[in-house]
């Protein structure tokens, strides 16, 4: 079986009122999940804590999956987040992370973000949000009918766009200030990871011929 490598990065940051202990218990469950779950190898980081610039560098280059946990403050990544960002990308620039911004001087007009190296790499992204799910969905509420992914979580799409990375289907966590259910949330989360994770990777049941909707 082929061992598949998994990056999963805790940006819970501790600040303010906020403890992180929810994106902590989101980053401890997927740990935890992959650990009983033959053939993945996992590295993990949490913001939080002393990290080394040029060994997250080589986290991502690394991963076939990199797995993002993070709390949205004032619709946008927290700053510890956003710092670790762009020190790791600044620094994974022609090392592995992206070469260029991919456009050429005989033609600077056109192939803008094409200069990614991490092409073959997926990622995946949690977010959690003390808005509740409704503000994105319903006519005349705060986010004008615009999904998270579609709005504040557009730019952070681009960005792993950038790298070269593709998009796995991700999960975000609504109203978690007020009617947080951590015991409820984190079951669907599992069921999320077992159905984008595990599942596509699984042979067919015999007579049946799998698609090719596989992970990698």
């Amino acid at each position: 079986m082929e061992t598949r490598k998994i990056f999963v990065i805790n940006g819970g940051q501790v600040f303010g009122h906020s403890g992180g202990r929810f994106n902590k218990t989101i980053f401890d469950t997927t740990l935890d999940f992959f650990s009983n779950q033959p053939g993945f190898e996992v590295r993990s980081t949490d913001i939080n804590e002393t990290y080394d610039v040029s060994q997250e560098v080589a986290n991502y280059v690394w991963a076939d999956v990199v797995i993002y946990h993070t709390p949205i403050w004032w619709f946008q990544l927290p700053y510890g987040m956003k710092k670790y960002i762009d020190e790791i990308f600044t620094e994974g620039h022609q090392k592995g992370i992206y070469r260029s911004d991919g456009r050429s001087s005989a033609n600077p007009a056109i192939n803008y973000g094409t200069g990614g190296t991490l092409h073959g790499r997926k990622y995946m992204v949690t977010t959690s949000w003390n808005a509740p799910a409704t503000a994105f969905t319903l006519p005349g509420e705060f986010f004008n009918e615009r999904s998270v992914d579609d709005g504040p979580m557009f730019g952070f799409h681009r960005m792993n766009a950038f790298t070269g990375m593709e998009p796995l289907e991700g999960i975000h966590f609504h109203d978690v200030e007020k009617n947080a259910d951590v015991v409820h949330d984190m079951k669907l989360y599992r069921q999320h990871l077992d159905k984008i994770l595990i599942a596509p990777s699984q042979p067919p049941p015999k007579g049946e011929e799998k698609g090719n909707e596989g992970l990698f």
